[in-house]
């Protein structure tokens, strides 16, 4: 047990930090002394500080959101002093989510939604899945629109070629565009 200099109560040594310097190891004020004087300090000098929340054993409150959750909805952080991240999973999950949208694209989550919405729901190209992807040229990074999964996937394994396209399209139409035998090892194209 340690007697705090400022509150005057005695506490076992669990609730002090540790100092070096002094002969037992501990600082001389308890950690809610510290933490109140810490707190204070902050506002006096005009800083924003975080209100106290009693949280319950094995939970933590997440700044961005505001919810209480459970240590399993957190990831781990080994440089944090209590070995948890600062936002929740989902927050997280979130925000990595808004800024592809910003760095891959340069475009924001509402002007996504409202590319969405314009085209109601749905891929262009297919006309029956959602639309949850965001096709944009290779070349000039300009956002055409958003599509399905699927199409989307088309789109870029056939490398952005309309011709490619056309190609594909008419082979499903049953016009094949097969290559005529002129000379042994010279084909010609059908224009």
């Amino acid at each position: 047990m340690k007697r705090c200099a400022r509150c005057g109560e005695s506490k076992p040594h669990a609730a002090f930090h540790r100092r070096r310097s002094n002969t037992d190891g501990l600082q001389q004020h308890c950690r809610e002394c510290a933490s109140d004087y810490h707190r204070k300090r902050q506002e006096s000098l005009g800083r924003k500080v975080r209100p106290r929340v009693d949280v319950p054993e094995g939970h933590k409150l997440c700044l961005r959101c505001g919810e209480i959750k459970p240590w399993t909805e957190w990831h781990r952080n080994a440089t944090a002093s209590d070995g948890l991240s600062t936002r929740c999973k989902a927050c997280r999950a979130a925000e990595g989510r808004a800024n592809h949208l910003k760095r891959s694209y340069g475009i924001t989550e509402a002007e996504r939604d409202a590319m969405v919405a314009s085209q109601r729901g749905l891929c262009v190209i297919c006309l029956n899945a959602p639309a949850a992807h965001v096709d944009h040229c290779h070349k000039t990074g300009r956002v055409r629109g958003v599509l399905c999964f699927n199409c989307n996937s088309a789109i870029g394994k056939l490398g952005d070629d309309p011709e490619a396209v056309r190609r594909a399209a008419a082979y499903l139409e049953g016009n094949s565009w097969k290559p005529i035998l002129v000379a042994p090892g010279v084909y010609r194209l059908p224009s």
